[in-house]
């Protein structure tokens, strides 16, 4: 009975996708804790890891603002480490596919790197190595920041892949998606993530508001008045929003006009529309703010969802039909139960051969 129980399996598991649902919620907190800890530099609130100040429940994380963002950061990451290993168990012992269970190993391990780059961007902190400067620390905090979105991208795509939509191929799902969608998912994915790599950059970087004016870059001018690191780095975000909204409507396009891709992809392609024009929103919000913790969060998250649906439906467009496989051909009946025996009698029996005619 036990073992009947364990039998892997490539059905729709509902248990299943409701946990990998559950801990979709969790990153979702964790991100926004990410940034809000960033955007009101509170990344070392403690000088100390994996402990905060030498404990699990430091003196004041609930009552100072940055020792609260930080710790709970630090504890919304602990949570998703444990149910990564839940979800590797579970996929494990319960799933025949073995690339789902590939990723959901890849997925572990990315989460145990992502706490040891966490760590290693407070060790490695100007305050705790005396450093004259905090480049390490901030390249740290930058891998950091980009582990994060391939987690999110991996957990979605687990997601996804053990839904019944996507087991089933329902909805037209199973239907073969053009190569223009195809490659144009992949590269609308690719851009946003440089983009969000950019502005990871940026904000580690406290170039947030290297230029105070939006849409313009100065009075009167579309460029710059001057220029440094920081400018630099916060046009070329501003530049790479421009490359990111031209890149996503071409892919929307192409979804739309796709009779195909319209009915897999035509509601998921209206919810990445609307988190662009949200997106866009939110970064002229930082600037008109003075960077607004709120606002500059709200950006970082939405940008974070931006890239996680344009992913999913990269994924969803790449998808594979799993039942057609094994079903017989269409001019191959399939084999009655009741036909077996028989069969099976027929092959004891001697063969014959066609008597020749003299």
């Amino acid at each position: 009975m036990f073992a009947r129980i364990q039998q892997r399996s490539g059905d729709y598991k509902p248990w299943l996708f409701l946990y990998c649902i559950f801990a979709l919620c969790w990153i979702t907190v964790l991100l926004y804790a990410g940034g809000f800890t960033t955007s009101i530099k509170a990344g070392m609130a403690f000088l100390d890891w994996p402990l905060s100040n030498g404990s699990i429940n430091p003196e004041g994380w609930l009552t100072e603002t940055d020792k609260l963002a930080e710790h709970s950061h630090r504890l919304l990451g602990m949570k998703i480490g444990f149910l990564s290993i839940g979800l590797f168990l579970w996929t494990w012992a319960r799933e025949s596919r073995s690339w789902v269970r590939t990723l959901s190993r890849v997925l572990l391990w990315l989460v145990i790197l992502q706490g040891l780059l966490g760590g290693a961007r407070v060790r490695f902190d100007q305050l705790n190595t005396m450093a004259e400067h905090n480049l390490v620390a901030q390249s740290f905090a930058v891998a950091h920041a980009c582990g994060a979105m391939l987690v999110l991208g991996l957990l979605v795509a687990i997601t996804l892949a053990c839904s019944r939509r996507w087991i089933e191929g329902s909805h037209g799902l199973s239907a073969e998606q053009g190569a223009s969608v195809k490659r144009w998912g992949v590269l609308a994915t690719s851009v946003i993530f440089l983009q969000i790599l950019t502005g990871a950059i940026m904000r580690h970087a406290d170039a947030g508001l290297a230029l105070t004016q939006f849409p313009m870059s100065a009075p009167g001018s579309w460029l710059p008045n001057y220029w440094n690191f920081a400018v630099g780095i916060h046009f070329i975000h501003r530049a790479g929003a421009i490359l990111v909204t031209l890149v996503l409507l071409i892919f929307l396009g192409k979804v739309w006009g796709s009779p195909k891709a319209r009915q897999a992809l035509g509601y998921g392609a209206l919810l990445v529309a609307l988190a662009l024009g949200l997106q866009i929103f939110l970064g002229a919000l930082t600037i008109w703010t003075v960077k607004n913790p709120y606002a500059a969060t709200a950006h970082h998250l939405v940008g974070a969802f931006l890239l996680a649906s344009t992913w999913g439906l990269t994924f969803l467009a790449h998808h594979r039909s799993e039942t057609t496989d094994a079903k017989p051909p269409a001019d191959t009946p399939a084999e009655r139960p009741a036909d077996r025996p028989a069969r099976a009698l027929l092959k004891t029996l001697p063969s014959q051969e066609p008597i020749q005619s003299i």
